[in-house]
């Protein structure tokens, strides 16, 4: 019997699995706790050279028009930045912030306030990066 099988044929109740149960009721609590935070935010797999985007919560969809099933596996930074490579720097290290222009789907500019996370798995690796958006409005041309 496969572990699919076996998932299926195992009781449906906490107390037959209870790590796996808390595990999953964190995994949708998070989740949801994302989603309802109203700001846009984009997680970005560490693993790979092209920094691709692995996951985005419903704000995000909205601030850049994007559908997750459009951004989910993209390079990040060719995805959301109109400069690439200025916003490569904002993966060096954890709590980095930045001021940074994006771009919504329909390639129009925005400017915003990024804020970045890591995040680390046991072996203390970097295994993600958090990305936090907050529009901002540009200053008046001075003249």
């Amino acid at each position: 019997m496969g572990v699919t099988q076996r998932l299926r044929a195992a009781p449906a109740r906490p107390e037959a699995a209870p790590a796996l149960f808390r595990l999953l009721a964190e995994a949708s609590l998070s989740r949801a706790a994302l989603d309802a935070c109203g700001m846009p935010v984009v997680l970005v797999d560490a693993a790979g050279a092209s920094r691709p985007v692995s996951y985005v919560n419903h704000a995000f969809e909205s601030c850049f028009g994007f559908r997750a099933a459009e951004a989910l596996g993209r390079p990040a930074l060719e995805l959301l930045f109109a400069e690439p490579a200025s916003a490569a720097a904002l993966f060096g290290g954890s709590g980095a912030r930045a001021r940074a222009l994006v771009r919504r789907k329909e390639r129009s500019p925005m400017p915003v306030d990024v804020a970045v996370g890591t995040v680390r798995g046991s072996d203390g690796r970097v295994s993600h990066w958090v990305l936090s958006f907050a529009e901002r409005e540009e200053a008046p041309p001075q003249g």
